[in-house]
This record gives C-alpha cells, structure tokens and sequence, in this order.
C-alpha cells in the first residue's frame, strides 16, 4: 500500500501526465463533470460520478477505420489506425471499472478489435473509490463494491491523503515511479467500511437482478405483456445509451472527400428508428420492440451468453438523463426486481 497527502495532488497529477497523456474527471462548466486531458492548474473532481463514464478514452464516440484515395483506376488503401501513445485515466469509479471488463468481454473476444485493444495495452485505469455514493446508484445489484474498485491502481481518499494498491503488473509499475510513500492499510479499511456503510442505505439497495439471467426465462420475458406499458412514453432519443459506460453498438459510414474516401464509425442507439434498419426491412419496427431489446439485452441476453455477468453496473447515468424517467431499474422492478424499500 501506498500513500500521498492529499495537498501533493499537483504534484502526483503531474508525475502522472509525465509518463503520458492524463485523464480525469474535470469540471466541464454544466457543474458536472467528465473525463478529459488534464493540464497544469486545472483541479480534478473527486466527487461524485461523471456524467460520462471513461469509454469513449477505449472506445471513441468517432473513430476512422481506413481511408481509401482513388487516382485515376488505382485505388489505395490507407491506414487509419493511430498507435496510441501511453495514457493515465485517474479516478474512474468501481462501475467504470466494471464497465470497461464488460467492454473487454466484447471487443477482445476473437476476432479482437484491434483499436480498442491497443487503447486497453497503452492506458492504465486508476480508480477512485467511491466516497459518498449517489442516490441513484445502484451497483451493489450486480455485486459491485463501491469501497473496493478495480483498475490497474486502486485509490482511496481519507481524510487528507491518498492511498494506493497496485492490481496488475501495469499498476505496480506505475505506482514505483509515482512520489509516494508506504502505508495506509488501516485507513484503507476506514475508507472501505464508510463507503459501504453509504452503499447500503440507498434508495435502490434492496433491487435484484431476481428473474433475469436464466436461459429458461427467456420466452416468458420476451412475451411479457407489461412491454406495451413501459415503453408507451419512450422518445427513442437515445440518451440513455449514450450515457451508458457498458453500451458497445456502433455504425460504419463513409465519407467522401474529393480525392479521398473516410471510413469510419461512430455510437450507435438500439433505440433509434433506423438501428437494424436493412434493405429488406427493419427487424424491430416499433419503439416497443426497440425498447424491449435494450433492456433484455442487459438483463437477459448478455448474461446468458457472458457467464452470468450481467450488461448494467448501476451507475445510475440513465435515471439522471432519461427525460421521462423511463429506466432500467423501472424495468426490473415491474418484471422482476425486488420493489423499492424506503
């Protein structure tokens, strides 16, 4: 275990970004705040979520695929793909850090997608544990301790200093280039049990993720008539997959330049009219059937097939965005979550 006063913050934010560029939650000028490239004078938020979890540093909102350049009947083709340079994300939270191994699940598994790979090899993850979890949080569902993150480094904050853990080889590499000093384990503790002891008084601790991940439920939770309901006032806007830190949909399009053609792609929302949208059809032609396949998608059919790991971490982003307040923990009390207990 390792340690820093928490009035060295500087000076531990500017080792960091020595060995790479760094990343942590900054005030975006809304009062909330995201992930973004810090510099020299600019203070990190240590509190609270943000609003965007740290995917888009692994998985860009826009991303170029290759480029093609036409001359005449020649065709070339060129390299898109950037080798990344090392990065720091400092202070991702426990689902974040969640997030990012659902994320793993799907773009390591063969074929590899080899852009968000190199970005998972170049950046090492140093979560924060949460101090004073949010009302709408809800990651102790899926079996998330918010005192106890994951990442290559794990932070706590107690009191007036830093403490922190090294997880993989990445991390403890990491650590032994940082100004820090030994010690911490029992302050560690204290940070833990506090941020538990907050975890367990939300408004959203008694939901269950009872009745969703069984194979033989399948069929009964598909035909469920309660769909028509819950979805009969969704927008389609889209916001709660762009919020959610475990959404992996994309597009590929292409722009063309005058010489040069772009392929690329960008996020895409399984609520929206055109998503599956084929020459023969579209597969889901209903904002209900769009609706039902986001929510059975993390409820149902990603675990099923990923081991039981569920497809939601509770962060909570989607209750804070959807503007009518339709959302998953709605979904899972109505088909099969314990209701909410004051």
């Amino acid at each position: 275990m390792k340690q820093i006063a928490l009035s060295r913050l500087p000076e531990l934010l500017e080792s960091l970004a020595a060995r790479g560029s760094l990343y942590c939650p900054l005030d975006d000028g809304t009062g909330a705040s995201r992930f973004a490239r810090w510099e020299p004078g600019r203070e990190p938020v240590l509190t609270g979520n943000p609003r965007l979890g740290p995917k888009d540093l692994f998985f860009p909102q826009v991303e170029d695929l290759m480029r093609f350049r036409v001359s005449g009947k020649e065709l070339e083709i060129l390299e898109a793909q950037v080798r990344q340079e090392p990065f720091v994300v400092f202070g991702v939270r426990a689902c974040d850090c969640r997030a990012l191994e659902i994320l793993d699940r799907v773009f390591l598994a063969e074929p590899e997608d080899s852009f968000y790979r190199d970005r998972r090899e170049h950046g090492a993850v140093v979560s924060l544990a949460c101090q004073e979890p949010e009302e709408t949080c809800f990651c102790g569902t899926f079996g998330i301790d918010a005192g106890n993150p994951a990442g290559d480094v794990s932070a706590w904050q107690w009191e007036d200093t830093l403490y922190f853990r090294a997880n993989t080889e990445k991390g403890a590499a990491l650590l032994a280039e940082l100004p820090l000093e030994e010690g911490g384990e029992t302050a560690v503790e204290q940070a833990q049990g506090a941020a538990r002891a907050i975890q367990d008084r939300l408004p959203l601790r008694s939901l269950t993720t009872e009745g969703f991940g069984r194979p033989e439920a399948m069929l009964e939770l598909f035909h469920r008539p309660e769909w028509d309901r819950l979805s009969e006032s969704c927008l389609g806007c889209g916001a709660c997959t762009f919020v959610c830190p475990t959404c992996q949909c994309y597009d590929i399009k292409e722009f063309t330049g005058k010489e040069e053609v772009c392929r690329y792609r960008c996020w895409d929302s399984c609520m929206y009219s055109d998503f599956t949208l084929m020459s023969a059809g579209q597969p889901r032609p209903t904002q209900k059937e769009r609706f039902r396949q986001r929510f059975l998608h993390k409820l149902q059919y990603f675990p099923v097939n990923q081991d039981g790991v569920f497809g939601c971490v509770g962060c909570g982003r989607c209750l804070q965005q959807c503007p009518i307040h339709m959302n998953i923990v709605k979904v899972m009390k109505t088909l099969g979550g314990a209701p909410h207990e004051s």
